[in-house]
């Protein structure tokens, strides 16, 4: 694995692992690597300093070498914590959710229209959650109204 110090086209600094070099450049290319802050795909390496442990003072023997560990060993331990950190992820959002559904007015489709409402002051000031088109999100965003799109799907009740 390897750890990358990453820049986007609005000098946003941020960290992500890969594999290899090889899985950098096909994700980047791909456009599977956005900015954390602001979503942007144009993503580059910015420069970092080699991480070198300083020897102790006295010590006359190199570090013993790590030992080999197989490439099937890192793919499994890669799969592994991707799948730990995917959970932590919904995890998260699930916290959020319930957050949002204990704390805030369900306005359901609406939520554009009421997002609105409050924004220009034409309704009371409120948490809502509901569900938004990409396009309904995309014209809230270029009109400034701040709010937050959680992954996923909504929950269902069974």
């Amino acid at each position: 694995m390897i750890l990358y110090q990453l820049r986007c086209a609005d000098e946003h600094s941020f960290e992500a692992w890969f594999r290899n070099s090889d899985s950098y450049d096909k994700q980047v290319a791909s456009g599977d690597v956005e900015c954390p802050y602001c979503g942007s795909k144009d993503i580059s390496k910015a420069p970092m300093a080699p991480n070198i442990a300083p020897s102790k003072a006295g010590e006359s023997e190199p570090p013993a070498p790590a030992p080999a560990v197989s490439e099937a060993d890192i793919d499994a331990i890669s799969d592994q914590r991707a799948q730990e950190v995917a959970q932590q992820i919904l995890d998260a959002v699930g916290r959020i959710r319930d957050y949002a559904e204990e704390n805030f007015e369900d306005v359901g489709e609406d939520f554009a229209s009421e997002a609105r409402k409050i924004h220009y002051g034409d309704a009371e000031e409120r948490g809502i959650y509901g569900q938004a088109s990409d396009e309904d999100a995309q014209d809230l965003e270029d009109e400034g109204i701040d709010f937050v799109r959680l992954p996923g799907t909504p929950r269902r009740n069974s």
